[in-house]
């Protein structure tokens, strides 16, 4: 039986994964899953290849092999070993003791310093995406593109990330000590853990009656939040709104479905998802439109899932234009199974299509004007307002 649930996946460059502290999709990396509680499921059959396989190997060391024996890690090991041959960035296996960060992590339950991670495989490190506002790292000076080399003294490669981010995780008011790399330079930071508010949805008026609105990640009442900012702007006299979706990993599908709502006319289509037996489903719009004004949204390399969903639907019905570069490209949807020994399984399941049937995943949306950030910028995590020739084209544009 398989009960629905909505959870963030979140992922950018690589995987990007919001973790509590934030210690995650992305992660993320990157749209929906399903949660499901199966009572019985057998992952090796005595009569399998693999499982023969196996048992030589067991015969073996249990024959030759001076040192104790952990038979639950080694069973971990083939199993997380297994997952990982089907060489998919979002298919993962998550260990009982994992599990319920996970989906603390996947239910916006948040302590720790406040950051969001990426896999980062050319340095083989995990790479600070960003920090929260106000939150823990970003008070004490660690800055986008940091590489963390240790978590308490223990170093992390970039597929450590689900661990490191476990062990940045505890409790309110408890102690973490964190290396990071910044270019040749090291640095340590002791931080305080504290509870995250993640991912604010800001918003502003600029150039006189121009809305913008910006936010990093879709999480849990995003929708709602971006709904209540907009109708703040919209009574300061707005005549048009700037969406800034770069550098957002994605998160909740829901969430993004509800944005796009505000904006397209009931029933249109807002994405097709089809799986492996080419079942497919459609998303549309449920209600009246809110928001009947221009709208430019603001992509780049980094802007993904459940951001190419919302980027994508307003710009196939003809509601949006986009403006910066190529998002990222991530079409496909997990889901979540949780075994009944508590360890769990994040699956690609689905692949979606936008409105116009178009395929997104390792191509993603390309944009309606193309703009490059000058070549004095060296993070695209974090541009001056006088750099940004992107934010500066939508401006241009919604006037």
């Amino acid at each position: 039986m398989e009960e629905k649930k909505r959870f963030k996946v979140y992922k950018i460059i690589m995987l990007v994964v919001l973790v509590a502290f934030i210690t995650f999709l992305l992660t993320s990396i990157g749209m929906y899953q399903h949660f499901a509680n199966e009572d019985k499921i057998t992952i090796i059959s005595d009569k399998d290849e693999i499982s023969t396989a196996l048992n030589k190997y067991k015969a073996l060391i249990d024959k030759n092999f001076l040192g104790e024996v952990d038979e639950e890690k080694l069973k971990e090991g083939a199993i997380k070993g297994y997952i990982e041959a089907l060489d998919d960035p979002y298919t993962e296996y998550i260990s009982k003791e994992d599990m319920k960060d996970y989906l603390e992590d996947a239910t916006g339950n948040f302590v720790g310093i406040g950051i969001y991670m990426v896999k980062n495989t050319e340095a083989d490190k995990i790479m600070v995406l960003s920090p929260i506002k106000g939150g823990p790292a970003e008070k004490a000076g660690i800055l986008p593109g940091d590489l963390i080399i240790s978590v308490n003294g223990e170093q992390y490669t970039a597929n450590d990330m689900t661990v490191a981010s476990s062990k940045i995780k505890g409790e309110t008011g408890s102690k973490v000590e964190i290396e990071i790399l910044r270019g040749t330079e090291t640095k340590k930071f002791e931080l305080i853990r504290e509870q995250i508010k993640v991912n604010p949805v800001e918003g502003k008026v600029i150039e006189g009656n121009i809305g913008y609105i910006e936010f990093s990640s879709f999480d849990d009442g995003t929708a709602e939040d971006f709904k209540a900012k907009f109708q703040e702007l919209e009574k300061q006299g707005i005549k048009s709104l700037i969406i800034d979706l770069r550098n957002n990993g994605g998160g909740i599908v829901d969430e993004a479905l509800k944005i796009a709502d505000y904006v397209l006319e009931k029933d249109d289509v807002i994405l097709y998802e089809v799986d492996k037996n080419n079942k497919e489903e459609i998303e549309k719009s449920k209600n009246e439109p809110i928001i009947k004004m221009p709208i430019i949204i603001l992509t780049n390399e980094n802007t993904a899932s459940s951001s190419e969903i919302l980027a994508g639907a307003l710009k196939d019905h003809g509601k949006a234009k986009t403006v910066g570069t190529t998002t990222f490209g991530k079409g496909v949807i997990q889901k979540l199974m949780q075994l009944t020994d508590g360890s769990g399984l994040k699956i690609t399941a689905e692949e979606y299509l936008t409105p116009n049937r178009t395929k997104i995943n390792k191509i993603g949306i390309e944009p309606d004007e193309k703009v490059e950030l000058p070549k004095t910028v060296t993070n695209v995590l974090s541009v001056n307002e006088a750099d940004d020739t992107q934010l500066q084209k939508a401006i241009e544009m919604a006037k």
